[in-house]
């Protein structure tokens, strides 16, 4: 947790703490850089050809469950603001681009009026030219000062991948107006060697908030000119801050503001960001500045087909006679072979690390049976890597010397990957924005491209590709993210404390939580109060009380015990589940088994090894509730959002054999337990609603464990979220509701939104379960509806037809219900509700269908506590 490795005392202290420009349609090649496209782009085949051939195999075609044509959109031009440098206009010109696009001259003339602006456009629409613009004409106009710096910029990515390619991309676009730009990634790969001249001379910093956190603003001193020359900060891929991330770098921002304001700065925020609901908004919550929108789209975009593919069943079965689907895993390494054979370029996005290992391990495999040379023109690349493996990636898959690469989300983020074709996404990524994001990596030439999501055998996977609207016809999600969580807020306060001593005037910076929570941060002896002023108390660095990634810890390093070589890391958080002792782990393609996991120093050792197996940890997790903040009535039932308490422990893991997911045996763990105080949403049953619904105790943990499992899978439709960020447990008898209930917890101290947003949406959260179970082929329960990849208990019991029977009863009792009644009876297809029968001995077991994600192995499960958010690169 992210507050388990605080000074003493800090726990009690939280305890309580429940222009307007001239437009025209243009042919819309103008606006690109002719040099950035690949050689040979006429020979490209169409997407719609690229599917035809992918669709062409032995029962493929049936796979396709709808396939999606977005036209082609002209672009409309305008001209840049007249208060733009000549020279900067010159040299964008010079990059073979002769005009803006409309809403890059907008946001370019809010920024120079000295608005905080958010480009919320989609991808490759220009965004970072619209902030770049007005920022490099201040950056020259701050050339001609005495000191030859009289105005400086910061460049904050959300990670360090997408930071170095923008570097790259300023440099070049730069080079025309000679030394008067000097652009430098600061970041924890950055030698110490050139950190002292990036400090004195650099005026175009690229960093991450982890660095800005921990490095700059504890340093300010050092940075002072810097800072008090700072004009523009830009905030990069802006709809990635939610949740407790975001609410950690919403209160990174409010501390630069603060020192800025101390050297008599006050930078204008430029914030670029995929589509997004109400981005204003956001921004203002991240920034704590009004924010203009620019949101209207002017740039061209090529013709994009998005299919959306289902893995076929097999012929296997699982515990209890569960159907399997085949992995996205499988099929994407498939798709990727076969677009590689084709020459078409594509990226495969995948949800976990060991996921895109796999996925290129395959691919490589199978190419080389049909030609050597194209193995090696597929790869993997995630987090975790050494930085100069990361650059070597970067740098192949710009040259076009990779045709495939498997990725995570450590790719997903702007990198500018110019010329693909295709782009796979194994798996619905949690969100709509984060899919559209991924689908826009191709066709970034403005050329057509393809995109195909595929399936996993989950409840929200299935539920969106057999329901296209979902993903469609409905506006991606609103930016959840709460400032004021106190788990996020109090370390940050110290953390400014100890960089300027805190006084009144400064509170109102920090939201309103903040003059709260000063007495009990002085009473843990981490504040102290003198005369007008709060001051930091302790040695140790403030700055390190928190992993603004909601992790806490040091990072585990992962040792090859032969050779004392460091292969990578893995967050402190998902060591319990990732590298305990007789995991399996995958680094480069080649596996490892964990021979040892010392977590007082930090490492796990490990050697090369070939098992037929994969590994997956289990544990137990208990809730009690601290304070119910809201509780309405749901006919007899109750539906509640208030604090909870959770204690999770690792106690074992199984080993399951690689191709068919077969359980080989289950080995126990003696790991420590975890706590988690956080924020959840509940309902309760009463006995007379379960005998409406015929649920008898026999099948009543069955019923309410399957609810429990499709509702966490569903939720990800409503909130920012996905089921990794989120845990739940269900009680036939809860001590503390004394009633049968269903609890829904954020996976992060203090809460992170997600809940609450199921509290408000919770009568079109739970239909949309009940629906999911209800319409999924399966007779008892599979993975594709009630069974999760990560359940604490081994999905064991399970009653399916229990489930969508209780769901219907509570449903009929939710609060001003907008839908006619028969809207909640089953789908047509289905069984009738009151035809479906209990079936004895029925208690499908977990059969897991992809490899373990990486936000599994951060904690996270149905009956265990959920981990963090989305991949990131290390800390800095």
């Amino acid at each position: 947790m992210a507050f388990n490795h605080l000074p003493a005392g800090v726990h009690d202290a939280l305890a309580p703490l429940s222009v307007t420009p001239v437009t025209h349609s243009v042919p819309m090649a103008k606006n690109l850089r002719p040099d950035r496209s690949p050689a040979g782009t006429e020979s490209r085949p169409a997407p719609s050809t690229v599917l035809d051939r992918l669709a062409s195999g032995p029962s493929r075609a049936s796979r396709i469950t709808h396939t999606e044509h977005l036209p082609p959109r002209a672009g409309r031009h305008a001209v840049w603001p007249h208060r733009i440098r000549s020279e900067v206009i010159a040299a964008v010109q010079s990059a073979g681009i002769e005009h803006p696009w409309a809403h890059q001259a907008r946001a370019a003339e809010h920024a120079l009026d000295g608005d905080s602006v958010v480009v919320a456009t989609g991808t490759a629409s220009g965004k970072s030219l619209a902030y770049l613009v007005p920022v490099l004409s201040a950056l020259l106009d701050g050339s001609e000062a005495p000191n030859g710096r009289g105005a400086t910029a910061l460049y904050l990515a959300p990670t360090k991948a997408l930071a170095a390619d923008q570097c790259r991309s300023v440099k070049e676009l730069s080079q025309p107006l000679g030394n008067a730009i000097r652009p430098a990634v600061y970041d924890g790969d950055t030698p110490f060697e050139e950190r002292e001249w990036i400090r004195q001379y650099a005026n175009y910093v690229l960093t991450n908030p982890d660095m800005l956190h921990r490095g700059i603003l504890p340093s300010h001193p050092r940075w002072s000119s810097f800072l008090k020359s700072l004009k523009y900060v830009v905030i990069d891929e802006c709809h990635t801050y939610r949740g407790v991330f975001g609410s950690h770098v919403a209160q990174v921002l409010r501390r630069l503001r603060r020192l800025c304001a101390r050297y008599g700065a006050s930078p204008v925020f430029l914030l670029a960001s995929a589509t997004a609901a109400e981005p204003s908004v956001a921004a203002r919550r991240l920034t704590g500045l009004p924010v203009v929108e620019v949101a209207d789209d002017a740039s061209p975009r090529g013709e994009l087909v998005f299919a959306l593919w289902e893995p076929p069943l097999t012929e296997m079965h699982g515990e209890k006679g569960a159907p399997v689907r085949r992995t996205a895993t499988a099929e994407t390494a498939d798709l990727l072979t076969d677009l590689a054979v084709q020459g078409v370029r594509t990226v495969a996005f995948v949800r976990s690390r060991r996921g895109a290992e796999l996925i290129a391990v395959i691919a490589q495999e199978r190419l080389a049976e049909v030609d050597r040379s194209l193995a090696r023109r597929v790869a993997a690349y995630r987090g975790g890597y050494l930085p100069e493996e990361r650059r070597a990636l970067e740098r192949a898959l710009h040259s076009g010397e990779l045709l495939g690469l498997a990725a995570t989300t450590a790719l997903e983020l702007g990198v500018d990957v110019s010329g693909l074709d295709a782009v796979l996404i194994a798996g619905y990524p949690g969100t709509r924005a984060s899919l559209w994001q991924q689908a826009g990596r191709a066709g970034r030439s403005g050329r057509g491209a393809l995109a195909v999501l595929v399936a996993r055998d989950d409840p929200l996977d299935t539920f969106l590709v057999h329901h296209p609207e979902a993903l469609f016809d409905q506006p991606v999600e609103s930016t959840v993210l709460d400032p004021d969580n106190p788990y996020v807020l109090a370390p940050h306060l110290c953390a400014a404390a100890a960089e300027l001593p805190l006084v009144e005037e400064d509170l109102a910076l920090f939201g309103p939580a903040a003059a709260e929570l000063l007495p009990q941060l002085e009473a843990a002896k981490l504040l102290r109060r003198r005369t007008k002023a709060w001051h930091w108390t302790r040695r140790e660095r403030a700055a390190d009380l928190t992993d603004i990634r909601g992790e806490g810890g040091r990072p585990v390093q992962i040792v090859e015990e032969g050779t004392g070589r460091l292969l990578g890391t893995v967050d402190e958080s998902a060591s319990h589940t990732t590298v305990h002792e007789g995991a399996v782990h995958l680094h480069q393609g080649r596996t490892y088994l964990v021979r040892s996991l010392d977590l007082e120093d930090s490492v796990a050792l490990v050697e090369e090894a070939s098992p037929p197996y994969s590994t997956v940890a289990r544990d137990t997790t208990s809730i009690s509730v601290l304070e119910t903040d809201v509780e309405i009535p749901w006919g007899d039932g109750r539906l509640c959002y208030g604090s909870v308490e959770v204690t999770n422990q690792v106690v074992s893991f199984l080993r399951r054999r690689v191709i068919t997911g077969e359980v080989l045996g289950e080995t126990k763990l003696d790991l420590p337990p975890r706590t988690l105080r956080t924020r959840a949403v509940w309902w309760t049953v009463t006995e007379d609603q379960l005998d409406e619904a015929r649920i008898n105790p026999e099948i009543l943990g069955g019923a309410l464990h399957a609810a429990e499992h499709a509702s966490i899978g569903m939720l990800p439709l409503f909130a920012t979220c996905d089921r990794w960020d989120i845990g739940g447990v269900s009680v036939p008898l809860h001590p503390d509701t004394l009633l049968p209930t269903v609890f829904v917890y954020d996976g992060h101290p203090g809460g992170a939104g997600f809940a609450e947003r199921a509290f408000h949406t919770a009568e079109a959260w739970l239909t949309a379960t009940r629906q999911a179970i209800a319409s999924c082929e399966c007779d008892a329960g599979c993975p594709s509806c009630i069974q999760s990849p990560k359940c604490g208990n081994g999905n064991d019991p399970l009653h399916k037809r229990g489930a969508v029977r209780l769901l219907t009863v509570l449903l009929r009792g939710a609060p001003q219900q907008e839908r006619p009644a028969e809207h909640l009876t089953d789908q047509p297809g289905e069984q009738p509700a009151e035809r479906l029968t209990d079936q004895p001995g029925e208690q499908p077991a977990h059969q897991p269908t992809e490899r373990q994600s990486e936000r599994e192995s951060r904690g996270g499960a149905e009956g265990e506590s959920a981990g963090p958010g989305p991949e990131g690169p290390p800390a800095p």
